[in-house]
């Protein structure tokens, strides 16, 4: 569907809390870092306050992974929408923030410590992190800054009060390049909004049909392919094709004017009738395709197919006619991870073709009683 400007704000802004999930690299190898850091730190000096931060650190970290492993896949679900975005990000932005609260307590103390090897340990470990803060979640400039001032700014604030001249040059130092990297995340943030958005934009109309708005082939194709290898694996995913009976008479009737706004009036009943989720598509003409994810149950694709027959069944007020058709709708499920969407869309056609005969053959045993 071509996106509007407030569902443009909201979908941007989806892409930007889809790339704090992206990947748990670097926060593994920051957490490992972290925590050679602390043991070494804590055999060269005795400091049980120095044990204390280092350890809370460490919880954090597990935290802070934990919620990202496990809401990895919502994060990259299709489906996510803006409302459930910001709760993800409040819950990454929470254990990021802890952590970096953490480190920054623990920079904080050691500079305090009259340690020089512990010193130079440190600061090549805060700033690898804010290095890596710019580049992991700089596109969350919310995040980001927050998170490196919290770390690095006690151990700059710390070098200037020891009044000697190599840490007041080394907090100098640090200053400017965090201030460098606040600046890199802004402007990284606004370019890539730009970009995100011209491409949502463009890559919205090409993938969107555009009489009824609704995907076309290739969004189908494409949500289709991101989610049949998705886990958990012991769910199906039905296809659905579905042609409009009546339609013809309609278009030949009241001519093509009132048969494009009847199929935009079916589109509109369609995507009403589908779960979160799932999604509908115009093929072309008047058929159109739905799929449904994650079934566990074969039933679960009939209900959908009872609740768009019955939806198709009523009425359409369109220009003050009443127009009444109906629909026919061929069914597959599969669980086959490898399976072909045309190759589905083919089984579905012919499913589509026996749902007609057989309703044609009730119809004339009914005409014939």
């Amino acid at each position: 569907m071509a996106l509007r400007a407030e569902s443009l704000k909201d979908a941007v802004y989806v892409e930007l809390v889809r790339s704090l999930f992206a990947t748990g690299l670097p926060s593994l190898i920051m957490s490992a870092a972290f925590a050679l850091t602390v043991a070494l730190i804590r055999n060269a000096v005795e400091d049980p306050l120095l044990l204390l931060i280092g350890g809370s650190g460490m919880l954090a970290c597990v935290v802070r992974l934990t919620v990202v492993f496990c809401h990895r896949r919502e994060a990259f679900d299709k489906a996510l929408d803006a409302a459930r975005a910001r709760t993800l990000e409040k819950r990454f932005t929470l254990s990021y923030l802890t952590f970096a609260l953490c480190l920054g307590a623990f920079g904080g103390d050691v500079f305090l410590l009259r340690a020089p090897e512990a010193h130079m340990l440190t600061i090549c470990l805060l700033v690898g992190y804010c290095a890596g803060v710019a580049a992991g979640v700089g596109l969350r400039p919310k995040v980001a800054i927050p998170a490196m001032l919290l770390a690095i700014g006690p151990t700059i604030t710390i070098s200037f009060l020891r009044h000697e001249a190599i840490y007041a040059g080394m907090g100098l130092i640090a200053a400017a390049m965090l201030a460098g990297g606040v600046h890199s995340v802004i402007v990284r943030h606004r370019i890539t909004m730009t970009e995100i958005s011209k491409r949502m934009t463009f890559g919205s109309i090409a993938r969107c049909d555009g009489l009824t708005e609704l995907p076309n082939r290739l969004a189908l194709r494409e949500w289709f392919d991101e989610r049949i290898n998705l886990p958990p694996h012991d769910e199906s995913i039905a296809v659905h094709y579905l042609d409009l009976d009546g339609f013809k008479p309609v278009n030949d009737r009241y001519g093509h004017l009132v048969g494009d706004a009847l199929l935009q009036a079916v589109a509109g009943r369609l995507s009403g009738a589908l779960r979160s989720g799932d999604i509908a598509a115009r093929l072309g003409g008047d058929e159109f395709a739905i799929l449904q994810c994650g079934l566990r149950h074969p039933q679960e694709s009939e209900l959908l197919v009872q609740r768009i027959i019955s939806a198709l069944d009523k009425s359409f007020s369109i220009d003050d006619h009443e127009i009444h058709i109906s629909a026919s709708v061929g069914t597959v499920v599969t669980g086959d991870k490898s399976s072909d969407l045309e190759q589905l869309l083919l089984e579905a056609d012919k499913a589509l073709y026996i749902a007609k005969r057989r309703r044609k053959g009730l119809s004339d045993e009914i005409a014939a009683a």
